[in-house]
């Protein structure tokens, strides 16, 4: 199996069975959580090289809810669109991400998403399969994008937690409050 493969199917292992607009409607509440309490430079630890830390991560949520917003009402606008992909690594560059405010990262990425959310709950059914075709994952419907989103957020949620369950581990006094296991 390739490696897209294995991302999408882990994507899809968090969703099974679940609602993708109630799990990102919490997303925002289970990254503040998480953060809430640990130090800037702890925020700052890349947990090794080239993996980012954990405000890349929300820096990256953000960005990726802006590039989520424009795909949701270029498929409703014009079903059938062609979606392009974008280089995660060449946007954490030139934003800059190392350098972003955690604070701002993710009031940016609750404000988009709760616009996202906003519209998403008035659509009708036939709205839900307008539909598009990303340049990696093929076709991809208003409703296959939320399910993906909703795998995304767990994704990097889980990502967070690991980076900061093991700075916790190494005795990092300032890394917060242990791993959120309740979350």
């Amino acid at each position: 199996m390739a490696d897209s493969e294995r991302y999408a199917a882990r994507l899809r292992s968090y969703t099974e069975g679940k609602d993708p607009l109630a799990m990102q409607e919490n997303a925002p509440e289970l990254l503040a959580k998480l953060i809430e309490g640990v130090s800037d430079e702890a925020l700052r630890v890349k947990p090794a090289p080239g993996k980012w830390s954990v405000v890349e991560i929300l820096a990256h949520l953000a960005d990726d809810e802006i590039v989520t917003s424009w795909r949701y009402r270029q498929m409703l606008e014009n079903s059938g669109c062609a979606l392009s992909g974008f280089d995660q690594d060449e946007w954490a560059r030139m934003g800059k991400y190392e350098s972003k405010d955690p604070g701002q990262c993710l009031r940016l990425f609750r404000l988009l998403r709760e616009s996202n959310l906003q519209m998403l709950r008035h659509l009708s059914s036939e709205e839900w399969q307008c539909h598009g075709m990303h340049a990696e994952r093929g076709r991809m419907s208003v409703q296959d994008l939320a399910r993906h989103m909703a795998g995304h957020d767990m994704n990097h949620i889980d990502q967070i937690r690991r980076i900061l369950e093991k700075s916790h581990e190494r005795g990092a006094t300032d890394a917060g409050p242990p791993f959120y296991s309740a979350l």
